[in-house]
This record gives C-alpha cells, sequence and structure tokens, in this order.
C-alpha cells in the first residue's frame, strides 16, 4: 500500500495533522479508539487550549525552539475552529478554556475535519527503515501484517505519560534509530509523594497558596492527599522540581496574615489563636500544624514577636518531596526529542527528508491548563503545511 503521510498517533497532535494533510494520508494508533487523552482531560470536558498561550509558558532546552509554532497557529485560531464546529466553551480559571458538554466534541471535531484521511485503529507499528527516497513500514493490523510505503512519516505518538493509555515512548526509539538525539525525560505535571506519608490526617483538604520550586513560583490551590501532594499549583511546580529539592508552600500569599492578626487580637483578643488561623487556612489544616507550630492559647497571650513568628512559618513552609507518583498519573512527559536536529518551522528532521516529529514527544513542555493542547494544535499545523501532496 503506498500513501503519501503515514502518521503514527491518533491523538491530539496526529488527528490535527491529519486534517490539514488531505488525501492519501494513512492515521494509525494501537488503541480501539482515537483521541483517548483528549477523552478524559479536563475531568472529560478537555482543557483544549489557554488564552494566554505565549512561548514564556513552555520549558525545553531551547526556550525558543516553540515561538515559531505557536504563532503561526495560535489560541485564537482553534477556539475559531471550535466556534465553527459549534462546541460551545467557557474559561475556567486564568484562561483555561473547556467545553460545556463533553470533551468527545473536540475528538469529533478532528475526525470531521480529518475525514480525507484514513484511520486504521488496533494497528501497531513492527518495523520501519527509510531507503533515502521513502519510508517502508510493516504494521499489525488486528493479526494481519500489512506493508505500507510513504513519502512523509509524522511521528505523534506522544510520551511516557499514563501508560494505561497505551504510552510507550515509542517516538524516542524511532527517533534514535534515525540519528536523533533524546533529551532526558521526566514525569511533569505530577503529584507529589512523601515517604512518611505525613498529610494521610488531613487528606482531600485545599488551600490557596504560592508554591516554589526551581526558581519559579505559582498561585493555585494545593491539595493535600493520603500520598503526599496535589493540586495545580503542586503540579505546576513538578516539572521544575527535582530530587532532592525541597519545595515551598506560601500559605499566606497575599501577605496579610500577621495584620489580620493584629487586627483580631484588638478586637477579640479572647479568641483563641487557631480559631482565628481557621478563618484564614482550613481548620483542619490549622489542627495539622498546631503541634509543631506550637499554636496555641488565646489571641491577648501572643506579642507581636510570636505572631510575626506564625505568619513567617506560614508564609515559608518548606517541605522535601521523596518523589512523583511518577508516569502513572504525570499529564505529561517533560523532555523528549532534541529540538536541535529540528526545524522548529516546519518540525522536520534535519537528518532525513520527510521525517516530522510533533506534540508531546518533541522536547516541549507546557504548563498546566491548556498549553500542551495548544502545542500539539501549533506543531502539527506546522509540519502539516510542510508537507506536499
Amino acid at each position: 500500500m503506498q500513501v503519501n503521510t503515514l502518521i503514527l498517533g491518533a491523538g491530539a497532535a496526529g488527528l490535527m495533522c491529519a486534517a490539514h494533510t488531505g488525501p492519501g494520508t494513512l492515521v494509525i494508533d494501537h488503541a480501539k479508539a482515537p483521541g483517548e487523552k483528549i477523552r478524559i482531560s479536563g475531568g472529560g470536558r478537555c482543557n483544549f487550549t489557554n488564552l494566554h498561550t505565549e512561548p514564556g509558558a513552555f520549558l525545553g532546552q531551547n526556550p525558543h525552539f516553540a515561538k515559531s509554532a505557536l504563532a503561526r497557529y495560535t489560541q485564537w485560531d482553534f477556539i475559531d475552529l471550535v466556534d465553527r464546529h459549534g462546541i460551545a466553551w467557557h474559561e475556567k480559571t486564568l484562561g483555561q478554556l473547556f467545553c460545556d458538554d463533553s470533551a468527545r466534541q473536540i475528538i469529533r471535531m478532528l475526525l470531521d475535519e480529518a475525514a480525507q484521511a484514513d484511520l486504521w485503529l488496533q494497528t501497531s507499528l513492527a518495523a520501519l527503515s527509510h531507503d533515502g527516497q521513502q519510508f517502508t513500514a510493516m504494521l499489525d493490523r488486528q493479526g494481519e501484517r500489512v506493508h505500507v510505503t510513504a513519502r512523509n512519516l509524522v511521528v505523534a505518538t506522544g510520551g511516557k505519560s499514563i501508560p494505561k493509555m497505551g504510552a510507550t515512548g515509542a517516538a524516542y526509539d524511532i527517533a534514535r534509530q534515525f540519528g536523533h538525539e533524546v533529551t532526558e525525560t521526566r514525569p511533569a505535571l505530577v503529584p507529589f509523594t512523601f515517604s512518611d506519608t505525613p498529610f494521610q490526617p488531613i487528606s482531600g483538604t485545599a488551600c490557596p497558596v504560592r508554591a516554589q520550586a526551581g526558581g519559579v513560583s505559582f498561585d493555585e490551590a494545593a491539595l493535600f492527599t493520603h500520598r503526599g501532594l496535589s493540586g495545580p499549583a503542586i503540579l505546576q511546580i513538578s516539572s521544575y522540581w527535582r530530587e532532592g529539592d525541597e519545595i515551598v508552600l506560601i500559605l499566606d500569599p497575599k501577605g496579610v496574615l500577621y495584620d489580620s492578626l493584629r487586627a483580631a487580637r484588638a478586637s477579640h483578643g479572647r479568641r483563641n489563636l487557631t480559631t482565628v488561623l481557621a478563618q484564614h487556612l482550613p481548620a483542619r489544616l490549622v489542627d495539622h500544624l498546631a503541634p509543631s507550630l506550637g499554636l496555641a492559647g488565646n489571641l491577648a497571650d501572643q506579642p507581636d514577636t510570636r505572631l510575626a513568628q506564625i505568619a513567617g512559618a506560614l508564609s515559608e513552609w518548606r517541605l522535601r518531596p521523596t518523589a512523583t507518583e511518577g508516569y502513572r498519573t504525570a499529564e505529561v512527559t517533560l523532555g523528549g526529542i532534541d529540538t536541535n536536529a529540528l526545524s522548529s518551522k516546519t518540525m522536520g528532521s534535519r537528518h532525513v527528508p520527510g521525517l516530522y516529529f510533533i506534540g508531546e514527544a518533541v522536547d516541549v513542555t507546557g504548563w498546566l491548563g491548556g498549553y500542551n493542547f495548544q502545542w500539539a494544535w501549533s506543531s502539527a499545523i506546522a509540519a502539516a503545511r510542510a508537507i506536499k501532496p
């Protein structure tokens, strides 16, 4: 079987690319259904982009690589596509856009857009080669071997995150086969774990924090779990954390606690310190911290120095996670195919003509909140525009 373009992976990037490469495109995926990570994303409503998408929201060894693709297919372009398909959406927080109804609408939209392409599910790649002119792939399609040749090969198989969804890191093997380097890969946007499970008594408690790691900080919610820490702020800093490093939780991100305690002491000095603190923090968290911080007595008994000490401790709570929950729950993979050997304009290989790498497989990782989907759309369009019919 001869095709113009063979796309490996029927996820966000693969389907978006297929929508723009036209007839003569074959998309394969080993899953039973396309877009499985889209389906489960955003609590089933798909956080499909972010209004504030810009290159500064992406990590990678080359922080400039993503600029070209993101500039030539923006969040506004994808929003226009969603609107043309009549999909209702809303902004949740911090520019995060979600479907009003279901993530399945995004999958349906992509399949409609890619209707001219052939889609083979439950199909895996058994062998792959390139003779200088075209690619030859041996496919295992539901137990039957199929020989396919293609002028162009687009690798959109994602990273290692969420192996139960079928993630394998196969893109890295293909990259190495054709002379590409792969940077260190790590789980990203992932909860932290602690060996002594210190937060098990307050599992399920959440509060707004400023979380810091690796020189960056995010103001969002943190969630205490039976295994450690999760929530948006924690997932964000996990991309910047390395094993052995501390993280800092600022439980008073607005910096008002000291003045609030002094004002409460003047008006309600007989109140218990923990009762007043519970007006600013979850009561379960205050009770959890009380022994280690010595939170006892009435406000009237606390001098300014003591109130400043308490406010300071809650403004710089240093913790040292043991690890993360790993690829099992990581939303994305940090690192990937080295961008030094890729064109930032086309996502094409500088080693092999007709070879393209897009989406999560590449060493470009976005923040939590729709940024990684936007990278999938933008990188897919960059490759599709470079592929000749």
